[in-house]
């Protein structure tokens, strides 16, 4: 009985494996953006959201094939503010960064709303400051990025 056990735990692992690598095949590589410029609502629960659909699109078609941006600017910027207080989103994005999702900060907004990007923001640095947000999201689809909006 012991065995059947355990073959069948190794025969849904190898069946779960399999179907993760149909999915990466079936999506195959992409490179995506997702914009960001609303505020998260009460509990930065849109911000959470966003956060979840990028995790979802990671699982299905797998790190390895994936590129993604997030671009914010506007209200979206709050994303990376509020995660300084907010230990839900804190852990969102870093799993996210870990994975080598990039997450690019509008400086139009930074300057606009007088906002210290190494004070104010979770994790962000020079390099992840572009000039303008709409700019960059058109930038980033001119180089074959899709473009989606949580």
């Amino acid at each position: 009985m012991r065995i059947i056990g355990v073959l069948l735990a190794a025969a849904f692992a190898l069946a779960a494996t399999f179907q993760t690598a149909a999915a990466n095949d079936y999506y195959g590589k992409q490179k995506v953006v997702y914009h960001v410029n609303t505020a998260g609502g009460d509990g930065d629960r849109g911000y959470l959201v966003a956060l979840t659909n990028i995790r979802n699109h990671i699982a299905a078609v797998g790190a390895e094939n994936l590129e993604l941006k997030v671009v914010m600017h506007g209200d979206g910027v709050g994303l990376v503010k509020n995660a300084n207080t907010n230990m839900k989103l804190q852990t969102a994005v870093a799993d996210l960064k870990s994975q080598n999702v990039g997450f690019l900060v509008c400086k139009n907004t930074l300057t606009g709303r007088n906002i210290n990007p190494d004070k104010d923001l979770f994790d962000v640095y020079a390099e992840d400051i572009v000039p303008s947000g709409v700019a960059e999201l058109s930038r980033l689809q001119q180089m074959g990025y899709t473009y989606i909006r949580p």
